[in-house]
């Protein structure tokens, strides 16, 4: 019986370093799920949610997020970001309605897409915490237009989650 807590002490270390690895959940919140990664060294808070619905004549599509995230360390908030399943055709709008406010300023770089300016993250995140749902228009590289609704049920409490835990201040 006394070797036991020896060989969980001995253990321990191990399973520490074992949950830092990748992201850890802090906690679903409705449609959006909130975590913290510390992996790197550093704390990246993030949160994320599918569609509810993905329109678009094709055949395959990968997986298909939008997100907010919180780099401390590098004094970067609020940035928002959509990672659509497949690469975006080069020049081709993105645009982003929350509820009946539009957003159109956007860069894409493969599959993943970025508000232009960091007023338009703050912008849209706000839109995000006061609306209902979300919808995300793109096009594939091969000329796919593809419609994504995203439930926003949720979303303020995860944002207060990543917020408290990455120290951002209100």
């Amino acid at each position: 019986m006394k070797k036991y807590p020896v060989l969980l002490l001995a253990f321990l270390p191990f399973c520490a370093v074992a949950a830092q690895q990748g992201p850890r959940l802090i906690g679903q919140y409705g449609d959006w799920l909130a975590y913290i990664d510390q992996s790197s060294g550093q704390d990246i808070c993030y949160m994320a949610s599918m569609p509810k619905k993905e329109e678009g004549n094709y055949k395959t599509r990968g997986d298909v997020f939008a997100l907010v995230a919180h780099r401390p360390k590098e004094k970067s908030f609020d940035v928002f970001n959509l990672i659509a399943g497949y690469n975006f055709q080069k020049n081709a709008p993105v645009t982003v309605e929350v509820d009946r406010q539009k957003f159109s300023d956007f860069y894409t770089d493969k599959d993943a897409a970025w508000t232009l300016y960091d007023r338009d993250d703050l912008a849209l995140i706000q839109a995000m915490k006061k609306g209902q749902k979300m919808v995300v228009n793109g096009v594939s590289s091969r000329g796919t237009k593809t419609k994504d609704t995203y439930s926003l049920k949720g979303f303020t409490k995860a944002y207060e989650a990543i917020s408290k835990k990455c120290g951002k201040k209100k």
